[in-house]
């Protein structure tokens, strides 16, 4: 639907229009076919320029409108519980996995220099069990090649102690 302002201006500029053909009309008997064309002309030609002039301005106008967002909402949750069971909120956090910087395996890795602790890397890595970078720090990676290793030697139970893991980081570095 068009504004009031819109409609207003529309109907004004036909009635113009219009105006302009019936004055134009009567003298224009007495003119040829071609003055009488060119008067229609003319009279459309108002009438397209006061239309395209009435949608420049209202344009112009919908420019300066001023918009605001709507207020984010706020979620609360639907069900606070209470009592001693719930009396601290409850926290989720995603399954790590136990540090194994604290293993026998990683006492013993940590025992030899650190060219040592390079080589050893670069053995289990020549062999296909290690693909992380040769630093010589044991970390989540050097206990996995250390274990499948050690699995694959059939001695997992030598990672429980660390004299155990000492006989497997011999066979790597000998």
């Amino acid at each position: 639907m068009l504004p009031a302002n819109r409609i207003r201006t529309t109907a004004t500029a036909a009635v113009t229009a219009i105006a302009l053909a019936a004055t134009a009309a009567s003298p224009a008997q007495a003119l040829g076919k071609n003055e009488r064309n060119f008067l229609k002309g003319a009279a459309v030609a108002t009438l397209i320029g006061a239309l395209y002039l009435n949608a420049q301005k209202s344009r112009a106008a919908e420019t300066q409108r001023s918009y605001t967002t709507a207020p984010q909402p706020v979620y609360q949750p639907r069900y606070q519980p209470t009592g001693e069971i719930y009396s601290r909120p409850i926290t989720y956090s995603p399954t790590t996995q136990p540090s194994v910087s604290g293993t026998p395996a990683a006492r013993a890795f940590n025992s030899y220099t650190l060219s040592e602790r390079r080589q050893i890397q670069a053995r289990l890595q020549q062999w296909g069990y290690y693909n992380g970078g040769i630093d010589g720090t044991f970390g989540p990676q050097t206990y996995r090649a250390i274990s499948a290793y050690a699995a694959d030697a059939r001695a997992t139970e030598d990672l429980n102690t660390v004299g155990g893991s000492y006989d497997l980081y011999e066979q790597l570095i000998g």
